[in-house]
């Protein structure tokens, strides 16, 4: 909304009228929080007591990240293992989760550089382009959680169903990052190469993938992200072990909140350590999103 900004100009104070589309943006917001408001007055509770359920909810996240803790026997080790043996364990498994999401993400980007190159409209023909293109669109519209079920059909739940399906998802999403970074090359540069005698390799190695480094690797680490999250989740939804499976038996089969809260606790703080590698790598590469 352009409405409140107060500018100085010349001395004087300036504010911008609110238009039609300001209005209506208003509207449509108080419209929502409305029916919000009168959903949660209406809301069928089944005999529950809100109040009460608020405070054991208050009370179950209290204990989750309050009191973490995670039992031996969960992670694979004795009941008498130390503090330290059971962070190891669950430091590895959730470096398998790691690594199933480095995997996919590497076949992801290899596969769809190759692709990318062959569906930008500056490097190949608009038909090549069109029919790509169309085909990684219907790929994207499909969830990484379905294609892995459909290739779990053939190879059953696990992780070759996980990286395969994880793997097909991910090219559909780098395939249009990549391509449309290489788009935005300059014609003139292009159609210089080409009256100096360059071929389609030349021109791709020379000029193409120079100028896109930044924005493939900041694409790049984007999905990697991605499919961390992603794989935390193919780990209890398709067998793909990992820090995933072990959250699943925690949360599905040992109800154990506390162990809950460690090993969230420990996926916030990867979360977190790849945030801050994605800003320094950033900063070093000037790289803008």
């Amino acid at each position: 909304m352009s409405s409140p900004i107060v500018r100085k100009r010349n001395g004087r104070i300036r504010t911008n009228k609110i238009n039609s589309s300001d209005y209506f943006l208003m509207g449509t917001m108080l419209t929502l929080l409305l029916l919000t408001l009168w959903g949660f007055a209406v809301i069928d509770t089944k005999g529950v007591d809100m109040g009460e359920a608020a405070g054991q909810t208050l009370k179950y996240v209290g204990d989750m990240f309050g009191r973490p803790r995670a039992l031996a026997t969960h992670f694979g080790l004795k009941a008498d293992a130390s503090g330290l043996q059971v962070l190891g364990a669950a430091v590895s498994v959730l470096l398998d989760t790691l690594a199933l999401a480095f995997l996919t993400t590497l076949i992801g980007a290899i596969a769809a550089l190759v692709l990318g190159l062959l569906a930008a409209r500056n490097l190949t023909s608009a038909r090549v382009s069109n029919i790509l293109k169309g085909i990684i669109s219907l790929v994207r519209a499909v969830p990484t959680v379905l294609w892995v079920l459909i290739f779990a059909i053939g190879d059953g739940l696990g992780a070759v169903a996980a990286v395969i399906g994880m793997s097909f998802h991910t090219v559909g999403y780098l395939l249009k990052a990549y391509s449309e970074s290489f788009e935005e090359l300059d014609k003139g540069v292009i159609e210089a190469l080409r009256a100096a005698g360059a071929g389609w390799l030349s021109i791709v190695f020379q000029a193409v993938l120079p100028s896109s480094v930044t924005y493939l690797l900041s694409w790049t680490f984007i999905r990697f992200e991605i499919n961390f999250a992603v794989a935390v989740a193919m780990g209890a939804a398709a067998g793909a072990g990992g820090i995933g499976f072990n959250l699943f038996m925690a949360a599905g089969y040992f109800f154990d909140i506390r162990e809950i809260g460690y090993i969230t606790i420990l996926i916030l703080i990867v979360a977190l350590l790849m945030e801050l590698l994605a800003t320094r790598l950033k900063k070093k590469y000037h790289i803008h999103e």
